[in-house]
């Protein structure tokens, strides 16, 4: 057997050194489990969901399986325990170790592992796997799979993710072992690190604690952590020279933890960093300076290997995506990704927002299933600073979408939250994404129209008091939503942020609406964020930024990361379609009303400027001279300026303005493009609308 297929090792932030990765080719049996004797007709290769291509099986709607291999155990393991560990399998999982039953698992997007020890043999053993995975996902939480019978949003789901989808490994460890390290760094002066041991001797055991990564990280460097109960420990680490982590600098610190007892010694290198993220009323903060993430969605699907990907590369290629298109963050949807994935955005300085899987329709059960992912999510993850939002529920799934109407479903909502804050999160957390909340740090909210007028004026009314939006679940199905699910949470001091936008069906109306939408959105210095729909293509949903195998799209010659940067030039205009943003004549006088917005630290003393260039095309890698005299313009954090005009004539009928702000050495801060169509008037002026007054 060869372990070709993701031959990483999985958890980075949390390594051991001694493990064997079993990925690679697997015996298969579609169906009931094989019997003792019984055949196995196919092969599969883990760790693919057996719908896929890349799986080697490409079967559909099969609700069961076994998979099959054989192993050997390293010799210089004998006398330590061998632990088999699952990244995740969806749904249900068995587990034998030469015919031994050693546990089973249900819940798909989690992680589990089962120490193998007594049941493993001399020489080659064998391993199975029985996978169920329900066709009715309905009540179980299952992400975006598509369920039979189908579930309420069937029409944004895809195709079912089913069986072995991470790495399974196997590790070495003493019976008495570091079974959790949870490590924090929000004092951005030290970090704080608990340790869990559980054994035979975890009563006796000693923890020691060593930064890797500091100037003195020698041998004799290490701190013996205090017991604080029977197996619990805690230390403090203080960097020589703290550094925090950022996404201008995402410095991780390394942590070596060894628990040294009479069963031997343990050793794990954890990795975190200095950081704090919290909201202070209606802002947020990282390192105590005031952000505002400009986010996309990202579902985290690859041709053809679906949710898995193929190569560790692809997963921080997609996180490189979302930064050329000017994203600071981020939001991974509706499931806890690959651990690698979270890695490469700590190493990358990507903020994260993060969700469990959720299910679509209410049951005891379900909400129950649900909120078995919290405490997986934060002790899997709570390690990692790019981590910045805990979300949860989405639009009300798994709550039959009617929060506002009914106390169950507000009580299944706040008891989440509950549960989350009290695993010590120091994360604000999302309740409700998008729809009515009922106990939240973060008001976010989800409109999609193909309107510009509506946007704005619905964009303008949530930066101000309005508390309702509409909602579309279909062509003649519409919903009217309230920001909140009960009356007395009205006009709590929160951050208030959009988390999923977007609209247009060809690449070209795509472009052009994210460029005006996203606009709007840094129009008001009332919101702390947006979050675009979304990175790349996945299956029938054809209208992201990039295609499904991650060529850049065209969208109208308009520049994403121009859109997204931390300043930005806002046009007071109405724009009329795709390709004709203003229409006037040749030789008309334009009269333009500009501002700008920064989302930086610092204030920007620049000037702007306006040249002409050919209608549609790319902003050029050498800008015209401009076609007016230089508007000193100062920008201050979060603070919208006010209106300065910019007039010149149309030298041609269909033309691309140019419009850029500089600052002394010339470098451009800030980019923005007018489409001008014709039209049989002289004079244009542009159209304001009331909330621009």
């Amino acid at each position: 057997m060869t372990c070709a297929h993701r031959p990483e090792y999985p958890r980075p932030d949390l390594v051991r050194e001694h493990w064997l990765n079993l990925n690679g080719t697997w015996d298969f049996a579609p169906g009931a489990p094989v019997p003792d004797g019984g055949g196995w007709p196919e092969r599969i290769v883990v760790p693919f969901a057996w719908e896929t291509r890349a799986s080697g099986v490409e079967r559909g709607w099969l609700d069961r399986a076994t998979y099959r291999r054989k192993f050997e155990v390293p010799t210089a393991w004998a006398g330590s325990r061998t632990i088999l560990r699952f990244g995740a399998v969806h749904h249900r999982a068995t587990v034998f170790v030469n015919r031994t039953e050693v546990g089973s698992h249900e819940g798909g997007y989690m992680p589990f592992e089962f120490d193998v020890t007594d049941a493993l043999i001399d020489g080659a053993n064998e391993l199975r796997v029985h996978v169920e995975a329900p066709l009715d996902k309905r009540f179980i939480p299952h992400s975006k799979q598509r369920s039979m019978p189908r579930d309420d949003y069937d029409s944004v789901a895809f195709t079912p993710s089913s069986g072995i989808w991470q790495t399974v490994w196997l590790e070495s460890r003493p019976a008495t072992a570091a079974s959790a390290i949870r490590l924090r760094g929000e004092s951005l002066a030290s970090i704080e690190a608990e340790v869990e041991v559980t054994g035979p001797h975890a009563a006796d055991a000693r923890v020691d604690l060593r930064l890797l990564d500091d100037a003195d990280s020698g041998p004799g460097s290490a701190l013996v952590a205090t017991p604080t109960d029977a197996g619990s420990f805690r230390a403090s680490l203080t960097p020589d020279s703290p550094r925090l982590w950022s996404p201008a600098d995402p410095h991780l610190y390394r942590v070596e933890v060894t628990v040294h007892s009479a069963d031997g010694v343990d050793r794990v290198v954890a990795t975190t960093g200095l950081r704090r993220v919290e909201t202070k009323g209606d802002k947020i903060f990282l390192n105590d300076v005031r952000i505002a993430p400009r986010a996309v969605l990202d579902q985290g699907y690859w041709p053809p290997s679906g949710i898995t990907a193929r190569t560790d590369d692809a997963l921080r290629r997609d996180l490189e995506l979302a930064r050329e298109a000017g994203y600071t963050m981020v939001r991974k949807h509706l499931r806890l990704e690959d651990p690698r994935w979270l890695h490469w955005a700590d190493t990358l300085g990507m903020l994260v927002w993060e969700e469990p899987a959720s299910t679509s329709r209410y049951s005891a059960a379900a909400i129950e299933a649900f909120e078995a992912q919290i405490p997986v999510m934060v002790a899997r993850d709570g390690n990692h600073p790019s981590i910045v939002i805990w979300g949860l529920y989405n639009e009300e799934w798994g709550l039959d979408w009617q929060v506002e109407a009914r106390p169950e479903y507000q009580g299944a909502t706040a008891r989440a939250y509950d549960l989350l804050a009290a695993l010590g999160t120091t994360r604000p957390i999302v309740d409700d994404s998008g729809w009515s909340h009922v106990k939240t740090d973060i008001v976010d909210w989800h409109i999609y129209t193909d309107d510009f007028a509506t946007w704005a004026d619905l964009v303008a009314g949530l930066a101000g008091h309005r508390q309702d939006f509409p909602v579309t679940l279909a062509a003649d199905e519409h919903l009217t939503k309230q920001l909140w699910a009960t009356p007395e949470l009205i006009g709590a001091s929160l951050p208030i942020l959009n988390s999923e936008y977007g609209a247009g069906h060809t690449s070209t109306d795509r472009g052009w609406q994210l460029k005006w939408q996203t606009q709007e959105l840094r129009r008001h210095d009332a919101f702390s964020g947006y979050v675009y729909t979304e990175l790349t293509d996945v299956e029938h949903e054809m209208a992201d930024l990039y295609y499904a195998d991650r060529t850049r799209k065209d969208l109208l010659g308009i520049d994403p990361a121009h859109v997204n940067a931390e300043a930005v030039v806002i046009l007071d205009v109405v724009p009329v379609e795709p390709g004709v943003d203003v229409a006037l004549e040749l030789g008309a006088l334009l009269r333009l009303p500009v501002r700008a917005s920064h989302h930086g630290a610092s204030p920007i003393q620049g000037t702007l400027h306006a040249g002409w260039a050919p209608l549609l095309s790319p902003w050029p890698e050498a800008v015209p001279t401009s076609a007016i005299e230089p508007v000193a313009l100062t920008v201050d954090p979060f603070v919208v300026t006010e209106v300065v005009e910019v007039a010149l004539t149309a030298l041609e009928g269909t033309a691309r303005l140019l419009l850029w702000l500089a600052v002394d050495d010339g470098t451009i801060v800030a980019r923005s493009t007018l489409d001008l169509g014709s039209t049989g008037s002289t004079e244009w002026d542009a159209p304001w609308c009331d909330q621009w007054l």
